[in-house]
């Protein structure tokens, strides 16, 4: 946080994490049990790279609510404020005054669409704005809806309609590029989805331009609760319907990717066992559509981690059974041993807890090369880690269209001690003209940052 010389700002970086530094880096990049250091080590440029044997097991002998170490206290920054970010970039403030903005997305034309959840409104900035200095003033696209979260545009060229998912629902509105209004009502696609819990729903439009992806978090941390007991039989045909590892009670048609018809027909389960998919992307280079998943809590500070997973048709994630491939949770133990083989590992995997909201593929040219087709996640940070983690924007680096598991910090500098912090960053999207822009929902901005 860049801030002026005499505010006091509280640092304190652990002996221990300083020594696991110290012995545990592979080249640059953070490996082994260093990458379970906490948000004292942040900085722009700062690489580390989670592998499956780095994640200790789940603290099982203690109890699991010591992982839950109270909410983060959000503070006023002070005048001037602004996020870190690498050398050769810089953040200015592009917006500010909402209420929880969350995701952003670019249309076709270079509007900048927001969905501000808070007040269950949709706003646009139209494109010129994203070029100038001064902060952007939106107009209101659509409004009273429940926790607007998702926006996509249909069809990818040319759009007709720009589809918003609300907690409880998939909405249409009439489009034609370059409107600051809906040009018409709402008109519903999918109705009726449960909103206990997790009510993030992002969407993505198919390659092919005719379907819709949307997410669905759970309704718990681990189900156990709202799953009674069925039999082997009952299973099988549970599942026959709707996809290898699906959930049932109150859990049915949750923690899924679903993926329907443009009108909302044909609505199926695409993937099964996501705790809370909160972010949706599709990549440019190769067509692959990727999800932002919040994994579990109460098994520790280090476990489990969050991660980005590519995903793929019929896959099943492991939630609430499995983490990180066949790694059984403990409270779930010996309940569904046919599942155990079926596990997709993910492909990149954040610290556990850093409450990973969105990501998008960076596909411009605005930016050095080095950063053309690599992805920008936010991690909004949780309160699930007595040393907190997350509350910034990491660049997550690829190699022939494919994860190379390392992600490195590209906005920090929100956390002002442990506890404390001043921003939240939530969605992320790529303007006309390559800048970054970054929602932080904590005190109502959106940053833009571009190469000096």
């Amino acid at each position: 946080m860049k801030i002026p010389t005499h505010v006091p700002r509280y640092i304190h970086v652990p002996l221990a994490a300083l020594a696991l530094v110290a012995c545990s880096q592979t080249g640059d990049v953070r490996t082994g049990s260093a990458v379970l250091a906490d948000w004292t080590l942040d900085a722009p440029g700062h690489p580390l790279h989670i592998r499956p044997a780095d994640v200790p097991a789940p603290e099982t002998g203690n109890d699991p609510e010591k992982s839950i170490a109270g909410n983060v206290k959000v503070v006023a920054p002070v005048a001037g404020a602004l996020p870190d970010v690498p050398d050769g970039f810089s953040a200015v403030v592009f917006a500010t005054g909402f209420k929880q903005p969350r995701t952003l997305r670019t249309a076709p034309n270079g509007d900048i669409f927001l969905s501000e959840s808070g007040t269950g409104r949709v706003l646009v900035f139209p494109a010129d704005a994203t070029a100038g200095g001064a902060p952007a003033t939106p107009t209101v696209f659509a409004e009273n809806l429940d926790r607007p979260y998702g926006i996509a545009f249909v069809p990818a060229v040319d759009p007709q309609y720009v589809y918003v998912a609300a907690a409880d629902k998939v909405v249409r509105y009439p489009y034609g590029s370059g409107d600051t209004k809906a040009s018409g009502p709402a008109e519903t696609i999918i109705a009726d989805i449960p909103t206990k819990r997790h009510w993030t729903r992002d969407l993505a439009l198919s390659r092919d331009g005719k379907h819709m992806f949307v997410s669905v978090g759970s309704a718990s941390n681990l189900g156990v609760a709202g799953m009674p007991d069925m039999t082997p039989a009952q299973i099988q045909a549970h599942e026959a319907t709707d996809g290898r590892g699906a959930a049932w009670g109150e859990e049915k048609d949750r923690a899924v990717v679903r993926v329907f018809d443009l009108d909302g027909k044909n609505i199926r389960n695409y993937a099964t066992g996501l705790r809370n998919c909160s972010g949706l992307a599709m990549q440019p280079a190769t067509g692959n559509l990727w999800c932002i998943v919040n994994e579990r809590d109460h098994l520790g500070p280090y476990v489990t981690p969050d991660f980005m997973a590519r995903i793929e048709d019929g896959a099943f994630y492991g939630w609430p059974w499995y983490h990180l491939g066949g790694r059984e949770d403990p409270a779930l133990a010996g309940k569904r041993p046919d599942l155990k083989d079926h596990v997709r590992m993910p492909e990149v995997l954040f610290q556990a807890h850093s409450s990973a909201l969105s990501a998008v593929f960076y596909n411009h040219d605005a930016f050095p090369a080095g950063y053309r087709g690599d992805a920008f996640v936010a991690l909004h940070g949780s309160h699930s880690r007595p040393q907190m983690t997350g509350y910034k924007v990491v660049r997550v680096r690829m190699q022939g269209g494919q994860p190379t598991g390392v992600y490195e910090d590209f906005m920090t500098g929100f956390v002002v001690a442990n506890g404390s912090v001043w921003g939240r960053p939530a969605g992320v999207t790529v303007t006309r003209d390559g800048a970054l822009l970054v929602s932080d929902d904590a005190n109502g901005t959106i940053f833009k940052v571009t190469r000096k």
